[in-house]
């Protein structure tokens, strides 16, 4: 059939995994300042659009993805680029599923798909996310203990408009970072999450029961030379010393998931890491498995993390990124499905989320358009569903 559009547009990252596909740019710092992506777009139409309008409908969305890894014929898309391949992918799922009559959740996830994701709200922004003096990446509040997407997301405004008016009063920076979460000068980790639960008391929320935090760490951004060091008292510590501050924040505050806690290379610190603290929090490998079905086994064998941050544009297809979900689920490992800090208003990620029943989604604060599409397109897909619609965390 002819007539069905599909548009999809590619986010970029700030900090970014060593081992993660490569989002190709032009590197003319007279164009962008570099980040230009017309070689890229020239990709599309020269090297991908021949190769595919001959041989494939557009319902064959495995068939498609793997013709583009074959046509790149690299390891990490850096032929065609990563945000090539991964916007043809993406356009092709959304104009076969407009082609079909079904919402895309639907169509990507069949009748199974009905489980709206618990928002992981990034309300503070430190690390690469914002120019302030937080070590850690992402401070986030968790609402899970609600009956609905809906009231769940509205108790997030809430917090976050109530974080907002604390951070007035103390005279402190409301201007936001990367991820739309507010970017204060704090002097520690610490005053960070205390600031959330100032936060959440100064509502009718309840902490632990309804309310719960997470922090993505983001660790690889202050590792060197084998040691974890600090900004903010450059203090120089080892894994073992870090899993200890972790393990004393989680009886201190109610965290219930750390990602990216030591160096994507540290394995024998991620090993010690899980064994550690594996059955007390629910521990997400981002920069440690970047999306990648091979990286993620190679953690399955050695027993690192329990869980898996799920980025489309880290491995470049639809097709990889549903593979990588569907191993993950098989191994007992949650999915929590992301956004990135560069992001657009396509809201697809969301209706990924519902479609593979991922119970966890991470897009943001609820703040900038292109964190609260995704939002926006999360209440209409419960109303969609209507009452079968479901709602529940899976940690």
């Amino acid at each position: 059939a002819e007539g069905y559009v599909g548009r999809a547009a590619v986010p970029s990252g700030a900090s970014t995994g060593k081992l993660e596909a490569l989002e190709l740019r032009d590197g003319d710092m007279d164009v962008y300042h570099g980040k230009g992506v017309s070689q890229a777009l020239e990709n599309i139409d020269e090297l991908i659009s021949p190769r595919l309008e001959m041989n494939f409908e557009i319902s064959e969305q495995s068939e498609i993805d793997n013709a583009l890894i074959e046509l790149d014929g690299t390891e990490n898309k850096s032929k065609l680029g990563a945000n090539a391949c991964l916007a043809v992918s993406l356009a092709c799922a959304k104009a076969a599923a407009e082609e079909s009559g079904l919402p895309l959740y639907r169509y990507l996830g069949g009748v199974s798909a009905c489980t709206l994701p618990t928002p992981f709200l990034n309300v503070i922004n430190g690390g690469l996310h914002a120019d302030n003096n937080i070590d850690f990446q992402e401070f986030m509040i968790v609402p899970h203990g609600f009956d609905s997407f809906s009231d769940s997301l509205r108790a997030g405004v809430e917090i976050f408009k109530s974080l907002q008016s604390i951070l007035k009063d103390k005279k402190l920076s409301t201007a936001v970072g990367d991820e739309g979460g507010f970017a204060p000068d704090l002097k520690s980790n610490e005053d960070a999450l205390g600031l959330l639960c100032l936060a959440v008391e100064k509502t009718p929320y309840k902490l632990e029961e309804q309310i719960s935090f997470a922090l993505d760490v983001a660790a690889s951004s202050f590792y060197s030379n084998g040691f974890y060091v600090f900004d903010s008292n450059k203090k120089k510590r080892g894994y073992e010393e870090l899993i200890e501050l972790y393990d004393n924040l989680l009886s201190t505050y109610p965290i219930i998931s750390l990602e990216d806690g030591l160096d994507e290379m540290d394995y024998e610190g991620w090993k010690s890491l899980t064994q550690s603290l594996g059955d007390k929090v629910q521990l997400v490998g981002d920069d440690l498995f970047v999306t990648n079905k091979k990286l993620l086994e190679k953690g399955l064998e050695e027993n690192l993390a329990n869980s898996i941050l799920i980025k489309a544009n880290q491995i470049g297809t639809l097709t990889e990124t549903l593979e990588t979900i569907e191993l993950a689920k098989a191994n007992a490992y949650t999915t929590m499905i992301s956004h990135r800090s560069g992001e657009t208003e396509d809201t697809f990620i969301a209706d990924l989320a519902v479609a593979v029943n991922s119970c966890q989604i991470k897009t943001g604060s609820v703040s900038r358009t292109d964190r609260v599409a995704k939002y926006n397109q999360l209440l209409r897909i419960e109303k969609d569903l209507g009452q079968g619609a479901r709602f529940k965390l899976n940690i």
